[in-house]
């Protein structure tokens, strides 16, 4: 059962606000704020700002509010604080800090040199380098200081472009955030890098804060019907971007996969279809850092399509072809073969269901990602027909037991 937020509830009524008056000046339904504050549901990123100020809270006294109310017991085991909490505090704490900087520059001329442009690509390739993607948060964090003290000089185009910087800087942040699975963190993340690619005037780096922001929905919470609209905006975006990047086609990609998610099988093969395009463009088509779609990725993504609409054999064809190309211990092939357990499960063939899951099990204990931990986290929703069956039983207790933050 939900834990009601009753610290919620009393900020609400602290600032004028029942249920119905805070749903209407949003504007949500009030069946949604209902959800809220019987702790059934969490506000789509989008929604915080504006939230925080109708509650005049800041996005971290939001979090609190949000988070369940603690048992007498669970206070007292915190009052020294988690020190992974305190981090990811610490570095929310000025993320929101050098976002504020980015919608208030200075008047005064710009005092430094700093090419924080060049970091972009290093950070992103560390990033998808590393086994620990939570390991890459001290880089981010000493680049999100050096770049607020830019920001604070900054005027012109040099706010301008600082502003880009800060846009791919926070969408870095959020992906740290979303691989924990720390979705709220990750939401003010990309809500910030939304606003300062809008600042920027930079459509292809605030389409993809967009689609990045509607994962949470699609790979988080699985909130599709909500998340639609999201991925629609990031669509209309990109349409005024540069027509030589992907950045389009890759928006037409995840848009496929929320399709397939509330089961509307010829759109979402349109989408596939227009993402296909990608290959006919020519020169190069992404930066390698927040916008690396290229097309390569489009196999494996056909295969979950279809994964979710339940058309195992032209889900099989795609996700095997993809399997081939990849390294045995990529977090990439956990997630493939995560689905192509998911098929042997549609198939009822435990044979199949076992011989994939095994292994993506193995792959999330080594690299500890909540990408396939997620993955598994679905599969085991799907394994109580194939119970009777020992080795599904002792499938669902490892899937159970790995670690994935939450």
């Amino acid at each position: 059962m939900a834990d009601r937020r009753d610290r919620l509830v009393r900020r609400m009524k602290a600032c004028g606000y029942s249920q119905e008056r805070l749903a209407h000046a949003l504007p949500v339904d009030r069946t949604t704020v209902g959800r809220w504050v019987r702790g059934e549901a969490a506000p789509q990123g989008f929604l915080w700002p504006k939230l925080a100020r109708l509650l005049k809270v800041t996005p971290a006294e939001l979090e609190s509010l949000l988070s369940p109310d603690e048992t007498p017991a669970t206070a007292t085991r915190s009052e020294g604080g988690d020190f992974d909490d305190m981090i990811r505090r610490d570095f929310l704490q000025l993320m929101t800090m050098a976002g504020a900087m980015v919608s208030m520059p200075t008047p005064a001329a710009s005092t430094g040199s700093t090419d924080y442009t060049s970091m972009g690509p290093h950070l992103w390739q560390v990033y998808s380098l590393a086994s620990s993607k939570q390991s890459v948060y001290p880089l981010v964090r000493d680049q999100a200081v050096a770049l607020s003290d830019g920001l604070r000089a900054s005027h012109g185009e040099t706010h301008k472009r600082l502003c880009a910087d800060a846009g791919d800087l926070f969408q870095l942040a959020g992906e740290i955030m979303f691989d924990g699975n720390h979705y709220t963190d990750a939401a003010h993340c990309y809500t910030l890098a939304a606003s300062a690619a809008r600042e920027a005037g930079n459509p292809d780096l605030w389409a993809c804060a967009l689609t990045r922001h509607a994962f949470i929905g699609l790979y988080g919470d699985q909130r599709y019907e909500e998340t639609a609209p999201l991925v629609e905006l990031a669509r209309d975006v990109a349409r005024r971007g540069d027509t030589q990047l992907s950045t389009r086609h890759w928006v037409s990609a995840v848009q496929a996969e929320v399709f397939a998610a509330i089961g509307d099988l010829d759109s979402c093969k349109r989408a596939l279809d227009e993402a296909e395009e990608v290959h006919s463009l020519s020169g190069p088509v992404h930066n390698s850092g927040w916008l690396r779609f290229d097309g390569s990725r489009l196999a494996e993504e056909r295969g979950t399509c279809f994964t979710k609409l339940r058309h195992p054999d032209l889900a099989e064809d795609a996700l095997n072809a993809a399997l081939r190309q990849l390294p045995p211990t990529s977090r990439r092939r956990g997630a493939i073969l995560a689905d192509l357990a998911l098929i042997g499960v549609q198939r009822r063939d435990v044979d199949q269901l076992m011989s994939y899951a095994n292994e993506a099990v193995c792959i999330a204990r080594q690299r500890g990602s909540g990408w396939v931990g997620r993955k598994l986290l679905g599969l085991r929703k799907e394994l109580e027909p194939l119970k009777s069956d020992r080795r599904v039983r002792d499938l669902t207790e490892q899937i159970s037991a790995l670690k994935i933050s939450g």
